[in-house]
């Protein structure tokens, strides 16, 4: 049996591969695992003059659906006012972008799947 720990470790490392993944098309990781009032910010990484606040998400296979699927209008929310936190933390303005990179599989065997500007800020 797995417990909250594994999931988490699990989830560390398959974030860290999403940002060498990321990496390797252009994009520069800027920070990882940002906790800010009411979400957790995977990934920003610079594309450009671009700041990409990067959810991540996983599954290890499509029983349950897609793991595009999981990130709800809800949870698209806790993103934005997570970024907003972040942005006004850092005392940044600059162009911004959500993405989400979806990851199928268990390692060495994996699917990635890239959505840039997945959703927008309102």
């Amino acid at each position: 049996m797995t417990g909250p720990r594994d999931a988490r470790a699990r989830g560390a490392a398959i974030e860290q591969l999403g940002a060498r993944w990321l990496s390797a098309r252009g994009l520069i990781l800027e920070a990882s695992n940002q906790h800010a009032k009411g979400g957790e910010i995977d990934l920003v990484m610079r594309d450009g003059e671009v700041l990409v606040f990067v959810e991540v998400r996983h599954r290890a296979d499509r029983r349950h659906g897609h793991p595009l699927e999981t990130v709800t209008a809800a949870k698209q929310r806790r993103l934005i006012r997570a970024a907003r936190f972040y942005l006004q933390r850092n005392r940044l303005s600059c162009p911004c972008r959500f993405d989400v990179l979806a990851v199928t599989g268990s390692p060495p065997d994996i699917e990635i799947e890239w959505v840039a500007n997945a959703f927008e800020a309102h």
